[in-house]
């Protein structure tokens, strides 16, 4: 096993905080502006009192040169009522991802910021974070995108 590694990913989302929170919690909307994710099955939400935890089943498709290798893994969430998501990826063999979202409000809507922690076996280690990380940065645009197009809608 190697790492941890960290790496840190951000995008200023033109939506008030609160919007962009719930808007990210909801892995359904991920999917849509996530390059790697193809589906997302939710499996169980429970009610922690100061929010929940829900665990969803991902199912990505990972670039290995000419090929695209299918891959099934578990998602969990915990959402408290304010402050910082904390999220978990658990993929075969051994990967883990660990991160703590913030939202914060900044002029214009909000900074949405990823910490993200990256374990996996040594010789995944490497193509892991980089993929993670590029398809994350993509994800966080994709959030700001689809904000952008709301509120030019509003405007319409």
């Amino acid at each position: 096993m190697a790492g941890p590694v960290d790496r840190v990913v951000g995008e200023d989302v033109p939506g008030a905080p609160d919007d962009v929170r719930a808007h990210y919690v909801d892995l359904n909307n991920i999917k849509h502006v996530h390059p790697l994710v193809v589906s997302v099955e939710s499996l169980s939400r429970t009610d922690t009192g100061d929010g929940y935890v829900q665990v969803y089943r991902v199912r990505d498709r990972i670039p290995l040169g000419a090929l695209t290798l299918p891959i099934t893994y578990t998602a969990r969430l915990e959402v408290p009522s304010t402050g910082p998501v904390l999220t978990q990826a658990r993929q075969f063999p051994a990967v883990r991802l660990d991160s703590e979202v913030s939202f914060e409000a900044i002029p214009g809507g909000t900074r949405l910021t990823e910490r993200i922690r990256f374990t996996a076996p040594r010789p995944l280690l490497a193509m892991t974070v980089r993929q993670a990380v590029e398809a994350h940065k993509e994800m966080l645009a994709g959030i700001r995108r689809h904000f952008e197009a709301k509120n030019q809608e509003a405007k319409n």
